[in-house]
């Protein structure tokens, strides 16, 4: 990309984003930095906890099983669908087993998107 001259706009914008394979649900916000090269060329960059990071738009993929069979939705979506607050976590009982848990789960929050989606 050659030499930097410098940030000409920073955009802030968040997603939320559903593993379409196990069900894991999450939320990001990027500061999404648009630069000029020294030739005058526009980029952008995109900075997620201090880190660039690559486009989310790109080809996302799952922390919890790296697939990237991933749902792009507006900000706020996964939270309300599991009825908490951006920034909290609902975990599954510890007695339910583990590949059932991720299907509930997945089946649960694709259910609660879908009811959410026909009531805008």
């Amino acid at each position: 990309m050659g030499e930097i001259t410098g940030v000409t706009a920073v955009v802030h914008e968040s997603y939320s984003f559903a593993c379409m394979r196990c069900g894991h649900g999450w939320e990001q916000s990027y500061e999404i930095e648009h630069h000029r090269d020294a030739g005058g060329h526009e980029f952008v960059r995109y900075v997620a906890g201090g880190r660039i990071v690559p486009s989310p738009l790109s080809r996302p993929a799952c922390a919890n099983c790296d697939s990237h069979v991933v749902r792009i939705m507006r900000p706020g979506r996964v939270a309300s669908a599991r009825g908490t607050a951006p920034g909290q976590h609902r975990t599954p009982p510890a007695e339910i087993p583990r590949q059932r848990s991720r299907r509930h789960h997945l089946s649960g929050l694709l259910h609660a998107l879908h009811l959410q989606r026909r009531a805008s």
